[in-house]
């Protein structure tokens, strides 16, 4: 009796995962030796107490910042505090399931996978989402590939992206590698969308809009419903960013808005960390229109059992097999713990932290009324420097210099995980070191591990292997 066997009986609906005569014997030859620049004969390793161990890595791990630390504030890409327990669950080894094995024997991590498509759907206001993408980025170039496609369907040659200029700088990047012109939209004097701009901009050459809604400075584009007949009217779709969707959940969804097509950010609204561009999530959902387009595979439910499947039109995959599987459960596992008041409660305190640490600080903030962020202005002073500064009085400082409609613009998104007291010293923070003078702020940080550093050569030539302060490159 074989491992399917032994779990599932003789039920035929459930396919062999491997018989006897599936194996193979394969001849790898001889190896070739390593050359000798990367051989040694001996090797010294100090003699180090279990004591001095800990006390080294623990003084490593001090030595960074996380979100464990504190407050990680940075606006737009926020960090915020993912509860452990999700971890734990993609850690359980009922999920180390092999991704190529076939429906019939995965059929707990299909049902998994297609009740999180469900929910996302759901919470979007959609009529299908693909898991595949493998992080936020990811899943916007998807989700303009598939307007693309949906174009290309109907015959209809469209050549242009337009996109607010307080978009986040993604947006310009996925329309132009989707072989898109980008059509940059001014913002009105309240920071939301000029609708006449927009009705001079849009024509038959509109593929779709890109908007983040609430925007990057926070606010709410309370003229949705004429932006997407305007759109419409025009025969372009409406593309939501999902940066800012934990403002909304539980209150309003995108589909409800107006939008075609959507990605989520799941690192920030649903507690999976950041993709950094490849080990992460960013699911995109579509209205119903759309859903022949979306990568495959996709999930479905067939009397009573799961399987892949690959939409009629799909533009292909975009990742191997159904996505990061891990990173999904963790989303999954977020969404089913706190269930739909507890979305609805953690959008309530999203929106009522950056009210609130706004109302705090001394500082000159344009816009508002305010939803999960605000964007700060420096006034007079160097943003950066300011952001330096609050480093010496033990947090983290936002974001800097962006959006650039802000002048030294300090974006700022605490999210719903702060407590008052976490508030109150963040707050505490901005003041101090907006108060400093500029003699105290051009040298900072003065109390961290690693003083001011240039931050382009460090882009530009980062420092791949640690080494002790005062040790010779």
């Amino acid at each position: 009796m074989n491992y399917d066997q032994a779990r599932y009986g003789d039920d035929d609906r459930y396919e062999p995962l491997l018989s006897e005569k599936d194996t193979t014997t394969v001849d790898v030859g001889e190896s070739s030796p390593l050359p000798d620049d990367l051989t040694r004969d001996s090797l010294e390793l100090p003699g180090l107490s279990e004591p001095e161990l800990a006390r080294h890595y623990t003084r490593l791990s001090q030595m960074n910042w996380s979100v464990e630390s504190g407050p990680y504030p940075l606006g737009s890409c926020t960090m915020k505090y993912n509860p452990s327990f999700t971890e734990d669950v993609a850690a359980d080894p009922n999920g180390a399931v092999h991704p190529d094995r076939s429906d019939g024997t995965v059929q707990g991590t299909l049902e998994v996978l297609y009740g999180l498509q469900d929910s996302l759907a759901r919470i979007g206001g959609m009529d299908a989402v693909t898991l595949q993408p493998p992080a936020g980025a990811a899943g916007e170039f998807t989700g303009i590939l598939v307007a693309k496609a949906y174009h290309e369907s109907r015959d209809d040659d469209r050549s242009e992206v337009i996109i607010p200029a307080s978009a986040h700088g993604t947006n310009f990047a996925s329309a132009a590698m989707a072989g898109y012109d980008v059509v940059e939209l001014p913002s009105g004097d309240d920071g939301r969308v000029d609708l006449e701009a927009l009705e001079a901009a849009v024509s038959e050459e509109t593929a779709a809009l890109m908007l983040t809604n609430p925007n990057t400075v926070g606010v709410f584009e309370r003229d949705i419903v004429e932006i997407a007949e305007i759109v419409h009217d025009a025969g372009g779709l409406l593309y939501y960013d999902g940066a800012n969707l934990n403002a909304l959940l539980g209150r309003v969804r995108p589909g409800d808005m107006g939008f075609d097509v959507m990605h989520y950010n799941v690192h920030k609204t649903f507690a999976t960390p950041h993709g950094g561009g490849g080990p992460g999530a960013g699911p995109v959902g579509v209205t119903e229109e759309l859903a022949e387009f979306l990568p495959s595979p996709r999930v479905r439910e067939r009397e009573g059992h799961y399987e892949l499947y690959d939409p009629e039109r799909s533009i292909g995959k975009v990742h191997g097999y159904q996505g990061n599987w891990l990173v999904l459960v963790k989303a999954y596992a977020y969404i089913a713990r706190l269930g739909d008041s507890g979305l609805e409660d953690a959008s309530a305190k999203a929106v009522l932290n950056a009210n609130y640490l706004a109302s705090q600080i001394d500082y000159d903030i344009p816009y508002g009324p305010f939803h999960h962020e605000f964007a700060a202005t420096a006034g007079d002073r160097d943003a950066a420097d300011v952001a330096k500064r609050m480093l010496d009085y033990g947090v983290h400082p936002p974001t800097t210099k962006w959006p650039e409609l802000v002048p030294e613009a300090m974006l700022t998104e605490p999210t719903e995980a702060e407590s008052l007291d976490s508030l109150d010293d963040l707050a505490a923070a901005f003041d101090a070191a907006m108060a400093d003078s500029d003699a105290e702020l051009e040298p900072a940080p003065s109390k961290t591990t690693a003083g001011r550093i240039d931050q382009a050569r460090a882009a530009r030539n980062p420092r791949l292997s640690w080494r002790a302060l005062g040790e010779e490159e």
